[in-house]
């Protein structure tokens, strides 16, 4: 039975490099070669929530023997999407903003002459949520100690005072708790390990607990403080992750990253975005941090601190996958592996096209072209931190066998060869026009189309069109909404259309394919798809339309 380390991360913002903890006798390490090169691995929630024991025999075990792995874990997900911890955090932090009911009425002017809910001479509600529960009234003769006792044994929502409600988010908080022990039983069998991990969810769920409380009282959830309540996410993965590969005899090291974001002046960032100093030192640090970890197999929360702006504003819930590609470039990887459930990138969505075929190799501006228009692939981000330090990376399927065929996204190529495979695409229409040249489709739903339509002949300054037409994503609220609308109708009529899709066909060299436009449009054409505005990205590798969403149209297309 293997021992157990301590899951409880060392903080990453000491000064000096702590010597790897004793590693227990009988674990399976890392490759003890000096000339081996990392490998980083990075699993999706799914994968971890499906098929925990799966990753750490069939694909850790199996790649340590001749590289170094580094593991990178996404918040798990339990039984469904909707209860993915992720998504269950988002629901917790918007519960802590909901008011519970107040009496309003005393007794002095309740017009029945109730008892007022108010009493004591400062007329305080037993019932108003301003500071946790108070501990129970003890006998004067009660010792200090058994006091003090008292006190600590209670976590600020488990005992509510008489009459206060629960806050809504302490029950979504037993769910999270539940979720991961459900987990810990059914993949953990060394009971010792077991313990240990459901010690480390109970600390983090109190730790939440507390921190939504707060956040009740000051009615106030910020940015930041989002972030550190969506970063528990990963924490719990990694630490499970952890505890797993322990389980399965591999010497794991649980790695949190919440303290490596170098400090940054936060006036000289403005309201632009981080710029490509801030991740080269972000990716110098993890890569730093996790090279402390000896021949210990780090698992590496994706969450990596606060940052300025927010992590989510800044990157969006796709920041896993940009910090595997920054421990990537920070350990000079060989290789960036991403597990899904899925084989790869398809030439389109399998769901909804029969036909569609896996993707052996895509260039990495098809990759990204395919990701921003609505393809959940990978995070662009990642693509472009990757792809600046000529690291490869491959789509793997964690429920596939390991030789299974992948996708993959090789080094950008030059533009000398270009321009070679421009004039063959040319040449290659000429001889054989039935070819299909286009790498693949992919749709974006939920989209509203804004029109503005001016015929004054004194326009404002920056508004020369007389008539534009500009698709946006419908993930605005209804008040920001609201006020971009007041804005646009200073220039001019405004019609809104909502529920429309973009519909993107993706490849190298679009341009330089004769007729390809002409085919699109006819097969939508065919299908009775109407169509309400054409496109060609300024990429050149991709030709978009706007269409009516339509029910049972989808098909092959061109596939």
């Amino acid at each position: 039975m293997p021992t157990s380390p301590s899951l409880s991360s060392s903080s990453s913002s000491s000064g000096r490099s702590p010597s790897p903890p004793k590693t227990p006798p009988n674990l399976h390490q890392n490759s003890i070669d000096p000339d081996s090169k990392w490998l980083v691995q990075k699993f999706g929630g799914t994968s971890v929530g499906k098929f925990p024991v799966q990753i750490a025999t069939e694909v850790v075990a199996k790649y340590i023997d001749s590289n170094k792995v580094a593991v990178v874990c996404s918040a798990r997900s339990g039984t469904s999407k909707a209860l993915g911890t992720t998504n269950l955090l988002l629901r917790a932090a918007s519960e802590a903003l909901v008011r519970r009911p107040k009496p309003l009425i005393s007794a002095l002017n309740s017009p029945n002459g109730a008892m007022s809910p108010y009493s004591g001479l400062f007329g305080q509600s037993k019932d108003m949520p301003h500071s946790p529960p108070e501990t129970p009234r003890r006998s004067r003769s009660a010792s200090a100690e058994d006091a003090a006792a008292a006190a600590a044994s209670l976590t600020p929502l488990t005992v509510p005072q008489r009459g206060q409600t629960i806050p809504a988010f302490n029950t979504t908080v037993d769910l999270i708790r539940q979720e991961h022990f459900k987990a810990a039983a059914d993949f953990i069998s060394d009971p010792d390990i077991r313990q240990e991990f459901e010690e480390e969810v109970d600390k983090d769920c109190d730790w939440l607990r507390s921190f939504l409380f707060a956040s009740q009282v000051i009615n106030e959830v910020s940015p930041r403080s989002k972030d550190s309540i969506i970063g528990l996410g990963e924490r719990l993965a990694c630490k499970f992750m952890t505890a797993v590969l322990q389980d399965q005899g591999i010497d794991a090291e649980y790695v949190s990253l919440e303290d490596v974001v170098p400090e940054v002046e936060e006036e000289f960032l403005g309201n632009d975005t981080l710029d490509q100093n801030f991740y080269d030192n972000v990716a110098q640090a993890v890569g730093e941090r996790v090279n402390r970890c000896g021949r210990r197999v780090p698992v590496v929360t994706g969450f990596f601190g606060p940052i300025p702006g927010s992590l989510l504003t800044q990157v969006g819930r796709g920041y896993t996958d940009l910090l595997s590609a920054l421990l990537s470039v920070g350990l000079e990887a060989s290789e960036l592996q991403i597990w899904k459930e899925v084989d790869g990138i398809f030439t389109a969505d399998p769901r909804k096209v029969s036909t569609a075929r896996l993707l052996p190799i895509i260039s990495p501006d098809e990759a990204a072209e395919l990701t921003y228009y609505g393809s959940e692939v990978v995070h662009p981000f990642t693509m472009e931190q990757a792809i600046r330090c000529k690291i490869p990376i491959r789509i793997k399927n964690v429920s596939q066998e390991l030789d299974a065929n992948n996708s993959g996204i090789p080094e950008p190529i030059s533009q000398s060869q270009l321009h070679e495979m421009a004039q063959q695409a040319v040449y290659q229409h000429i001889h054989n026009p039935h070819k299909k040249f286009p790498t693949a489709v992919t749709i974006k739903e939920r989209i509203i189309v804004i029109n503005v339509n001016s015929n004054r002949k004194s326009v404002s300054h920056g508004f020369f069109a007389v008539h534009v037409s500009m698709a946006i994503e419908d993930a605005l609220t209804q008040k920001l909404f609201d006020r971009l609308l007041m804005e646009l109708v200073k220039s001019g009529s405004v019609s809104v259309h909502r529920n429309m899709a973009i519909l993107s066909l993706v490849g190298r060299n679009m341009r330089h394919l004769v007729g390809i436009a002409g085919r699109m449009f006819t097969t939508l054409g065919n299908g009775n798809v109407n169509i309400e505005m054409i496109s060609q990205g300024a990429s050149e590798i991709n030709i978009s339309c706007l269409q009516l969403p339509t029910p049972g149209k989808m098909g092959p297309w061109l596939f």
